[in-house]
């Protein structure tokens, strides 16, 4: 991005993330604690025929090796900030084989540069800003660039939008084109926009005595011949992966983060791909962390742990499964069991091995857990299931040193 690493020194603002789910944010949750099964419907023959024509469309708009970058960054929080080293690797690969591609080539000359991108990655410097640091990493937010170069006042624009009901926040920068792939800019001004207010805050930022600090440049190493996805690295080091359009994964992810209405997007996506012709889903081995579910936490963390209501589950081959909770000073919750394959999408699973763990040492708790598993969605990046209760979880693989 033109960079939000040169801009608002000083700014500070603590995101308010539930305990019970970071670090995607569930801003907004069902209440109560009755499971409502969730329902799928079945569509008209030409209504399957429209939904196949737009899964063609869609998985058109990206080529394999941009696919491959986006399979890496599904699952990495915080747009990176978070990533595992073994995540920034896989995401780092997917970058270079792009830029070895080169894309279109001269793409500051290009319209596909224009128009508003949403920032998808960062990596993270060092000499990251306060604000950088503060808002790129929060997964409740949206961030975007604007570009416009064509235009009487070529501007460059990062915008951080809070959510609907709220606003945003956008840094604007004067830009100007110094060849085919590098933009020169200054940022030059900044303001709240409230939807409470008629009236834009301006940020008080003194862009003019920042001098050196308020400019810099960014090179755009790559832009799809669909004008979908760039990547582009800064003055300071950063890289930048943006997209004007996301996939199905994306954007279910992205409903959760920001708090919409995730049952209804779990409904989209999986009739998506259900007209896509999915077959028997199998159970994928690895690591998977748990983001959202349908069961509100109870006051007993014990207990939201054997029901898989938090942390980690691990899949392992031979019918080996864990749920493992970090709980804090070092201590983990483990619990392990066996799972077996019992109907079309559908494994039986016992939990009943549970202790307390620090190190070498741990502590039995006297527990037993048992449901059916049952695979409503599961790709090598992300699963939609029902478990305990037939309680909906969704699901993100985060080893990405196993993936191939």
């Amino acid at each position: 991005m033109v960079t939000l690493e040169a801009a608002i020194p000083g700014l500070r603002f603590r995101p308010q993330y539930h305990t019970s789910n970071t670090p995607f944010a569930r801003l907004a949750r069902p209440s109560g604690r009755k499971i409502r099964r969730l329902s799928l419907m079945c569509s008209l023959v030409g209504q399957q025929q429209v939904e196949e024509e737009e899964v063609v469309s869609k998985t058109a708009a990206f080529t394999e090796e941009e696919n491959a970058l986006i399979s890496a960054l599904i699952g990495i929080q915080g747009r990176g900030r978070s990533a595992s080293s073994p995540q920034l690797q896989e995401v780092e690969r997917a970058v270079q084989k792009l830029e070895n591609l080169k894309g279109v080539a001269d793409p500051t000359g290009s319209s596909l540069i224009e128009g508003r991108w949403q920032l998808m990655f960062t990596t993270r410097p060092g000499t990251a800003s306060p604000i950088q640091r503060t808002f790129v990493g929060v997964d409740s937010f949206s961030v975007f660039q604007e570009v416009y170069l064509r235009s009487d006042d070529p501007r460059v624009s990062n915008i951080v939008k809070f959510s609907d009901a709220i606003g945003e926040l956008k840094v604007e920068a004067v830009a100007s084109v110094k060849d085919g792939k590098q933009i020169l800019f200054r940022f030059d001004r900044a303001a709240f926009s409230f939807k409470f207010l008629p009236f834009k805050v301006p940020y008080p930022v003194p862009f003019r005595l920042l001098g050196d600090e308020a400019k810099g440049w960014l090179d755009t190493t790559y832009l799809s011949q669909s004008g979908k996805i760039r990547i582009s690295r800064g003055n300071k080091g950063t890289t930048f992966v943006l997209q004007k359009e996301t996939e199905p994964r994306q954007r279910l992810l992205s409903t959760i983060s920001n708090g919409g209405d995730v049952r209804q997007a779990i409904d989209e996506f999986i009739t998506l791909n259900q007209s896509n012709g999915k077959s028997e889903l199998e159970l994928v081995e690895g690591e998977w962390l748990m983001i959202w579910s349908t069961q509100e936490e109870t006051e007993s963390w014990i207990e939201n742990a054997a029901k898989g209501l938090m942390g980690k589950q691990i899949i392992r081959p031979n019918g080996d499964i864990k749920f493992l909770v970090d709980i804090l000073f070092g201590f983990k919750f483990s619990m392990t069991g066996k799972y077996a394959k019992s109907g079309f999408n559908t494994y039986d699973v016992t939990m009943d091995d549970a202790a307390i763990v620090a190190g070498p040492y741990g502590i039995p708790a006297e527990m037993e857990t048992k449901f059916t598993l049952e695979l409503l969605y599961n790709d090598e990046k992300i699963r939609i299931s029902r478990g305990y209760s037939k309680i909906l979880f969704v699901h993100v693989r985060v080893d990405a040193a196993l993936q191939k």
